[in-house]
């Protein structure tokens, strides 16, 4: 294995995870590969993979590519047994040019990340009441989306429509369209396009209705949730439960994993980039980060320069400074980040 005695051995493993298989290389203290394992993507799996390990040495961290899809599972058994766990990007493209691309080979990539240094990522716990709050807030969103496409396809009938069909309907509202749609009872079996296209109108028409139904009902839970898990957050005028729940969610169940509000604004995307060069000194927009966060604290800040003396105060003495709207909104966007990291980052660790 190496010159070293198991005993003295530390072991850090990296781990490329997959739906059905996880792959682990495992490598000494010097760096040195020891071996590589595939085990199956299952508790039973998980106990091989950390006896394997444990064999090798003394188990110091592991570093796990996914660890909010595909190594989800993973990284919670690991946390929920004591094992340090970090979050591991996965290779770039410009880093396989020399080495290739296998499962063995992205395994030790990530090994190598957490020895050098440059995976300090805690993941997120998933164990909690923010985990209750994602998995609500994703569904919720895949039945707007599904609403939105009956609505477009809803719609999209009524222009093909028969002409005293259409001439009937084009005029509607959405609400009076699905009212109207849904009370058709075309004669089966079918025997012309009219009786078939309002058959098409009112499936349509039953399932925005549905999907209605369904996301009240998420809305609801949702609300609940929210104002359990972080009162003082949603007390604040001009956060409402789906922003909420997208700060929150960026968070995690463990905030603590986030050192400072300057990595919470790095998380959400806000967080200037350094781009000097010699004389020239400025920063960039960032464009990593959870998207969806940048998106709730856009919305925030836009809401607020309608609203709220103080921000448009600030707009307005920025503007005199010369800045265009776009650049006061990047630092509005900081702005809120810094000053919401501490009553999402309570409010989460109280409920954990």
């Amino acid at each position: 294995m190496t010159a070293l005695d198991s005993t003295e051995v530390q072991v850090t493993v990296g781990v490329g995870t997959h739906a059905d298989v996880h792959v682990a290389a495992a490598l000494d203290q010097l760096g040195r590969l020891l071996v590589t394992q595939s085990v199956p993507s299952t508790p039973a799996g998980f106990r091989t993979l950390m006896a394997w390990a444990s064999r090798l040495g003394a188990v110091e961290r592991f570093g796990i590519e996914g660890t909010s899809s595909y190594g989800a599972g993973l990284a919670r058994w690991l946390r929920r047994r004591g094992v340090e766990v970090l979050e591991v990007d996965g290779p770039k493209r410009q880093n396989r040019r020399g080495r290739g691309k296998s499962d063995a080979v992205d395994a030790e990539a990530a090994a190598r990340a957490v020895q050098a240094g440059t995976a300090t990522a805690q993941p997120k716990a998933g164990n909690g009441a923010i985990e209750m709050l994602r998995v609500l807030q994703a569904a919720r969103r895949s039945a707007i989306k599904a609403r939105t496409q009956a609505a477009n396809q809803l719609h999209a009938l009524v222009v093909t429509a028969p002409d005293s069909l259409r001439t009937r309907l084009r005029g509607l509202s959405r609400p009076r369209l699905v009212a109207t749609a849904t009370t058709f009872r075309p004669r089966l079996p079918l025997t012309s396009t009219m009786t078939a296209t309002q058959l098409a109108l009112k499936s349509l028409a039953v399932r925005y209705e549905q999907l209605t139904a369904e996301i009240e009902a998420l809305e609801a839970q949702l609300e609940l949730l929210v104002a359990k898990a972080a009162p003082d957050l949603v007390a604040i005028k001009g956060i409402g439960t789906d922003i909420a729940t997208t700060l929150l969610t960026t968070a995690g169940d463990n905030p603590d994993r986030l050192q400072s509000e300057g990595a919470f604004a790095h998380l959400c995307g806000v967080a200037p980039i350094p781009a000097s060069s010699g004389k020239t000194n400025r920063h960039r927009l960032n464009r990593g980060g959870d998207r969806d966060a940048n998106r709730a604290l856009y919305l925030l800040a836009v809401g607020r320069m309608g609203w709220d003396p103080a921000t448009r105060a600030y707009v307005e003495r920025r503007t005199t400074e010369g800045l265009s709207k776009k650049e006061i909104l990047r630092y509005l966007k900081r702005l809120h980040a810094r000053g919401l990291y501490g009553r999402s980052g309570r409010e989460i660790h109280l409920m954990s």
